[in-house]
C-alpha cells in the first residue's frame, strides 16, 4: 500500500496525511469508514465469551445494586446477565481478536501503522444509556461502531492530574465540558480516532450497540526504564561496577562529592547507551503477548523432518491468535525475528516472511534455516497447523 493512496477508512486521507496531521495530535471523525460492516459476533456471543475462563471482561453498571458505577470482573454467568436492567450498563470484553479470527482480520486494515504498535481489539456492548463515564485514555484508539448507535462527546486534552471521582473503580472525570463541534452520534461503519489524553464520553443510543476499540501499545517511561534496566541487568557481569581508581583524597569522608556522582552517572549512562541492546530489548518487549498463558506450547518437540514432510504434503502453518511478530535487520543478510517476547536470529528474508501476513506454506522451505525456526515457533505455541477449512 502506498502511503499516499487515499483510504476510505481514513475519510479519503492518505496514510501520510493522517500521520502528519492527526496521529497523536487531534481527533478525527470518519463517516462511513467501514460502510459494509457486519459485526462478526452478536451481543449474545460476546456475553458468552465473557463467561469463559481466562477472558478479561468487565461489567459497568451506572446504577449497580452495590452503588453507582459498580464494576464487576468476569468470568460471568447467565444469572449475572439475567438480573441486569434494561438500560445504563456496559459489557467490556478485552482482546476479542485473540479468540475470534474474523475480528483479528480487522487489524489488517490498520497496516498503515507499525503492526507491533497494535495492542488488541476490545468490544463493548451496551443497551440504551450504557456508558463508562467521561474519561481519558493514555493511548491511541480507533472507536469503530459495529452496530447500533453511540453518542460521543469530546472534552479536549486534559492534564494527567485532572480530578477524578473518588470511591469508585473507574477513573471518571469530575468535570467534563464538551468542546464546540465535538458532539456526534456514530452509526454502523462510522469511526472516531482519539489521540492519547483526550477526554471523551460515549453513551449507547440503541439496544444493539456494539463498539470495537482498536487500541495501541505505548509503554510509559517508568515501564520502559524499569524493563530495559532489568533486561540489561540479566546480561551484565558482576565485575561491571562503580570504580574510582586515581581519585583524590576526600575533604570530608562523609561527603558525596561531584566527582563520585560523575563516575556513577558515567557508569549508568554508558551501560544504558547501547543501541544494539536497546533494539533487542525493544523487539522483545513490544511483542510480548498480552496474555502469556494463551500460548500453548507443544508437550512433545516437533521433529524438523516431520515438519518438512507435512509442508511438502500441502499442509500450512498459521500464526496463533494473539501472537505478535516483528523483525529488525542485523546486517544485509541476517535479522532478529521477534515473536511473543523472544528473539530468533535468522535470515532477514525469512524474518520478513514470518512477520508478514501471508500463509506459511512449503515455499518457506526455500530458506535453509526455515525448519529450525518453524519448529521452534510451533513448539512455543506461536504457530499452529492451519485447519483444512481455513486454508
Amino acid at each position: 500500500m502506498s502511503t499516499d493512496t487515499p483510504l476510505t477508512m481514513l475519510g479519503g486521507l492518505s496514510a501520510t496525511d493522517f500521520l502528519r496531521d492527526y496521529w497523536q495530535q487531534q481527533p478525527l471523525l470518519i463517516r462511513g469508514a467501514f460502510p459494509d460492516i457486519e459485526s462478526p459476533l452478536s451481543p449474545d456471543e460476546l456475553a458468552g465469551l465473557a463467561c469463559e475462563d481466562n477472558v478479561e471482561a468487565r461489567l459497568v453498571e451506572e446504577h449497580g445494586p452495590e452503588g453507582p458505577w459498580q464494576v464487576s470482573h468476569g468470568p460471568f454467568d447467565e444469572a449475572t446477565f439475567a438480573r441486569l436492567p434494561e438500560r445504563d450498563w456496559t459489557l467490556l470484553v478485552q482482546a476479542v481478536d485473540h479468540y475470534v479470527p474474523e475480528v483479528a482480520e480487522l487489524l489488517e486494515c490498520f497496516d498503515f501503522l507499525p503492526r507491533w504498535r497494535l495492542d488488541d481489539i476490545m468490544i463493548s456492548y451496551a443497551p440504551p444509556g450504557g456508558s463508562v463515564g467521561p474519561h481519558v485514555d493514555q493511548y491511541d484508539v480507533f472507536l469503530l461502531q459495529a452496530s447500533g448507535q453511540r453518542h460521543w462527546q469530546l472534552g479536549g486534552r486534559v492534564p494527567e492530574d485532572a480530578p477524578i471521582i473518588a470511591g469508585i473503580d473507574l477513573r471518571i472525570l469530575e468535570r467534563f465540558e464538551v468542546q464546540p463541534g465535538q458532539d456526534w452520534v456514530l452509526e454502523p461503519g462510522d469511526m472516531l480516532y482519539l489521540p492519547p489524553g483526550w477526554a471523551h464520553h460515549g453513551v449507547s443510543q440503541s439496544d444493539d450497540c456494539l463498539t470495537f476499540s482498536v487500541g495501541f501499545r505505548a509503554p510509559s517511561a517508568d515501564e520502559a526504564i524499569t524493563s530495559f534496566a532489568d533486561y540489561l541487568g540479566e546480561q551484565l557481569p558482576a565485575s561491571h561496577r562503580y570504580a574510582d581508581a586515581g581519585m583524590e583524597p576526600p575533604e570530608d569522608p562523609a561527603q558525596l562529592d561531584d566527582a563520585s556522582l560523575a563516575r556513577m552517572r558515567a557508569l549508568i549512562l554508558e551501560t544504558l547507551d547501547d543501541p544494539d541492546q536497546m533494539a533487542q530489548w525493544f523487539g522483545r518487549v513490544m511483542t510480548q503477548p498480552k496474555y502469556v498463558d494463551q500460548l500453548v506450547p507443544n508437550e512433545t518437540p516437533t521433529e524438523e523432518d516431520e515438519l518438512v514432510a507435512a509442508l511438502q504434503a500441502g499442509e500450512c502453518l498459521e500464526r496463533s491468535l494473539g501472537s505478535r511478530f516483528a523483525w529488525r535487520a542485523l546486517d544485509d543478510e541476517r535479522a532478529t525475528l521477534f515473536v511473543d517476547g523472544d528473539g530468533i536470529d535468522c535470515p532477514a528474508a525469512l524474518a520478513r516472511e514470518l512477520a508478514g501476513t501471508a500463509m506459511l506454506d512449503a515455499r518457506l522451505l526455500d530458506y535453509p534455516e526455515a525448519p529450525r525456526v518453524l519448529t521452534h515457533l510451533l513448539d512455543a505455541g506461536s504457530l499452529d497447523w492451519a485447519q483444512p477449512d481455513e486454508e
